[in-house]
C-alpha cells in the first residue's frame, strides 16, 4: 500500500468567480482535507495561481490533478513533493505592548526567532515571522506563554526548485 505524503498542488487558472468552490468540491467529494490554500496572481499576466497543500498518496494526487484540469477555467495543474519545492508560511502575532517594556524574555524570543516588529502602539504590538510550519508552531508556543491577543497564519506559498517554464507551457497549450 502506498504511503501518504505532503504534496503542493499548483493550479494556473483564469480568474473566475466560483472556481475555488468547484475546486474545493473535488476534494470534498473524496473526503480529502486541504491543509492550506493560497490564491494569488501568477508570473503570467491575467493568470491566477492556486497553491494547495494536501496529504495523499501519489496515485490519488494524480487523479485529483486530472479532475481539476477538467474545469474549463483551469489552464494547467501540477503537483510536487516537499523535496521538489521551496516553501514558506507567514504569521502575525498581536501581543500586549507591556511585554516589550516589562519582559526581557520577549526581546530574546523576538531576536532568536528572526521575527520582526511591524507595528507598535500603546496597547499592542504586531510581530511578523515567515518560515516553515514547524518554526512558526515553535514561536507560537513560546509567545503563548506570555499571552497572545491575536494570531493568524497564511497558507503555504511555494515555488519549484527545478526550472518550470510555465509561461512557455501555457503558450503551447493556448496555440
Amino acid at each position: 500500500m502506498e504511503n501518504k505524503q505532503t504534496y503542493t498542488i499548483s493550479i494556473y487558472t483564469e480568474n473566475t468567480v466560483g472556481l475555488l468552490n468547484r475546486i474545493s468540491a473535488i476534494f470534498q467529494r473524496r473526503h480529502i482535507n486541504i491543509e492550506s490554500v493560497n490564491v494569488s496572481k501568477s508570473e503570467i499576466k491575467s493568470v491566477s495561481r492556486f497553491t494547495l497543500l494536501v496529504r495523499l498518496t501519489e496515485a490519488k494526487v494524480k487523479k485529483i490533478i486530472g479532475q481539476i484540469e477538467k474545469q474549463v477555467e483551469v489552464i494547467k495543474a501540477f503537483y510536487h513533493n516537499d523535496e521538489q519545492t521551496v516553501y514558506q508560511e507567514s504569521c502575525l502575532f498581536k501581543l500586549s505592548t507591556d511585554l516589550l517594556v516589562d519582559n526581557d524574555e520577549i526581546q530574546k524570543v523576538i531576536n532568536n526567532s528572526k521575527s520582526r516588529i511591524i507595528n507598535v502602539n500603546k496597547d499592542f504590538f504586531v510581530l511578523e515571522r515567515s518560515g516553515s510550519k514547524e518554526e512558526l508552531e515553535e514561536l507560537y508556543h513560546e509567545l503563548n506563554k506570555h499571552g497572545i491577543k491575536q494570531f493568524v497564519r497564511s497558507g503555504r506559498i511555494a515555488i519549484t526548485k527545478e526550472e518550470m517554464p510555465v509561461s512557455e507551457m501555457l503558450k503551447s497549450i493556448n496555440n
